[in-house]
Formats: structure tokens, sequence, C-alpha cells
């Protein structure tokens, strides 16, 4: 709801698809820059205790974005501000949350939980936007950002409500000098998480720039609202439910299903590109949804279950940098692209992007032992 209400706004107080890619870039940044450091304090430190601290900046910030917009004192320099401090908050909350998984469930149902994660994500994309969309209609963007901040007091609880010692924890590795650098030297050294990094960074910084792309094909290549909007995002959540129930059912993860779904992906997001009318883009948005959560559960799980346990924190907060932190380079571009060569081609371009990554691992990953494609678990060292 949040994300539909933000962006709606940027596009209400500038119209600027150049200014709605700023915002993604002030909210992505520190991601970029900080979320390796967010990874070293989340393998410290207890991770739910971390999570009580960023869930609660969460609900502070929209609830303060909310009081902005309904006093009518917001400026645009106000939502890159906000948008910058939600990026803060993220960088440790994402790294940290992201490998809290394993320790709620452990590894043997490490695969299923990440995919499952992904597929409750999306389908709160199919719900959330909805919702928003009526609300923006009919009373306004403030109400958005209010809900926002009430429903942290759930996640809060149920934080709270688990029980410490069913954790599946290892022990908290201890403060080191140069523990950030440990964690970039084995990745470097370890091809399979070298190059499945670099194909999440490819298809991060240009593909997963629907917070940009959508909003600008809803208001100006279909003429629409911010119900339009709600459309093509709750579609892709569809999409994404219905892609993750089909993942969480297999039984093997395999590095060649990672490429291929790369390439699915891509595809999906050209196939909706050129969609003539918005029940069409609709139609597409659905396979964009399925291909988009295929790639990230599978990338995700791979990395959770290559990595050593005393690292997993670090390598999982790289792969937050290449999702999210990519975008402060990404969503610029394709808002300058959306505002100058027209909306369609902003989500060509990310089209495009998949497709490249998914070459890219063909070709890095072809002559890898036939062992580190598994998706086997990894030792500790």
């Amino acid at each position: 709801m949040q994300s539909i209400a933000m962006a709606w706004l940027v596009l209400t107080l500038t119209g600027s698809g150049t200014a709605l890619g700023l915002v993604m870039a002030f909210q992505f940044l520190p991601i970029l820059l900080l979320a390796p450091a967010g990874g070293v304090l989340a393998d410290r430190f207890s991770k739910r205790r971390i999570l009580f601290i960023t869930q609660s900046m969460a609900a502070l910030l929209a609830l303060i974005l909310g009081v902005l917009v309904v006093t009518g004192l917001i400026r645009i320099w106000m939502v890159y501000l906000l948008a910058a401090s939600f990026g803060l908050t993220t960088t440790l909350d994402n790294p940290t949350r992201q490998s809290f998984v394993l320790e709620l469930v452990g590894r043997e149902a490490v695969r299923n939980a990440v995919t499952l994660n992904s597929t409750e994500i999306n389908l709160t994309r199919v719900i959330g936007p909805a919702i928003a969309g009526s609300l923006i209609a009919g009373i306004g963007l403030a109400p958005c950002f209010f809900i926002n901040a009430a429903s942290f007091i759930a996640v809060l609880i149920c934080l709270f409500l688990m029980r410490g010692e069913e954790l599946y924890r290892g022990e908290p590795v201890k403060r080191l000098r140069g523990q950030l650098r440990q964690g970039f030297g084995y990745v470097r050294r370890t091809p399979l998480l070298k190059h499945i990094l670099i194909m999440m960074a490819i298809v991060g910084t240009l593909t997963y720039e629907f917070q940009v792309s959508l909003p600008l094909v809803a208001r100006f290549t279909f003429h629409g609202s911010a119900g339009s909007y709600a459309l093509l995002t709750s579609a892709m959540g569809l999409g994404a439910v219905l892609g993750g129930l089909a993942t969480a059912g297999r039984r093997k993860i395999a590095v060649r299903g990672l490429i291929g779904t790369a390439f699915a992906f891509g595809v999906a997001v050209l196939l909706a590109s050129l969609s003539p009318t918005l029940p069409v883009a609709l139609l597409a948005m659905v396979l964009v949804g399925a291909g988009s959560i295929g790639f990230t559960s599978l990338s995700n799980s791979i990395l959770q279950l290559e990595s050593p346990p005393a690292m997993r924190s670090r390598i999982m907060s790289l792969w937050t940098v290449a999702f999210l932190g990519s975008t402060p380079i990404g969503s610029p571009v394709i808002g300058w692209v959306g505002e100058h060569s027209g909306p369609r081609w902003a989500l060509a371009v990310g089209g495009i992007a998949a497709i490249v990554a998914g070459a890219y691992g063909l070709y890095s990953l072809r002559n890898l032992p036939s062992g580190q494609t598994s998706g086997a678990p990894a030792e500790s060292n």
C-alpha cells in the first residue's frame, strides 16, 4: 500500500518519471553503500532483537509520512529525505530478515521457507495495491501511510511471541577486524556465489524497477489512475503467488533452473512492454510475477544453502545489495528512459536485462562441477 501511495504522491507533486526514479534512488542508495556492514552486524547480534529495532523505525517513518501528507506540508525534498531514511532502515533489516528465515525453520526446510515467504509477500501485493487504489481514489493518499504504520504492531507482536530457545541459531560471530573484507573474499573465491550475485545485480539494476516503470505505464501509456497502477501491481503479485506455489513444490534446486527462469522472466517483461491494452498488460504481468518469484527465490535459496553459517548474513547482505542496492543506479535510468523514450521502453529495457543475465549465467556457470550446481548445503568452515 505504501509503495503505491508513495509512487503516486511523487507523480502528483512533480509529474516527472525522473523524480520518481530519484525517490527510488534515495531509498536504495544506503543499501548499496551500507548493506554489507548491516550483514556483519546481523552475524554478530541476535537477529530477533535487530528486527525489533528496524521494524519499529519503519513504523515511525510511515507515521511521519502520513502526518506530512494529511497536513499538506509534504514537499518533494521531504519525500527524498524520508525515502533515504527508509533505505537506512532496510540496510540492516533486509539481510537480517533474509538470514533469519533459516533460524526459523532449519536447513532442511529453508528452500520451501524462502519460497513461501516470497509467495506471502507477493500475496500482499495482490491485496495491498487494490486497497490502496480504492483508498487513494476515495479518501486520499494519507490513509495508506497510516495503515502501514499501524500494521507494524502485528509484526512486533509476532517477534515478541517467538520462543528464542526454539530457533536454529548458531553461535554469534565475535567482533574481529576485517570481517567485511572476509565476506567479500569468500564470495570472490566461490564461483557459484559470485556469478549468481552478478546475475542478480544485472536483473536488480534494470528489471526490478517496476516501482518506476509501472506507474508511468499506468498513467501515460494507458491514461489511467492510481487504480490502474494498482491493478498492474496486483496482477504481478497474483502471478508471483501462483509461481511461488509451483516453485515451493520443487524437490531440487538447480542452477540450470535459475538460468532458464531468468530467460523466461525477461521474455515475460518484454511481452508486457508490447501489450496494446491494459487488460492484455494485466495478463502479461501475471507471467512477469511468476518469473520474478522464480528467479528471486531460486537465487536466494542457492546462496543460503551454499553459504557457511558464520558468513550467511554477510553473503545475504550482498544479495540485498545486488537486488535492492542496485536501484539507485537503475531507477533514474529507467525513469529517464520512461520520460524521454516512453514507458514501454522503460519496461523493455528490464526485459532485455533479464535475458542478458540468463545468457551470462549460461556462459559463466557452464564449467562448474556438477556438485556445485545442485544447491547442496554448504559445510561450515
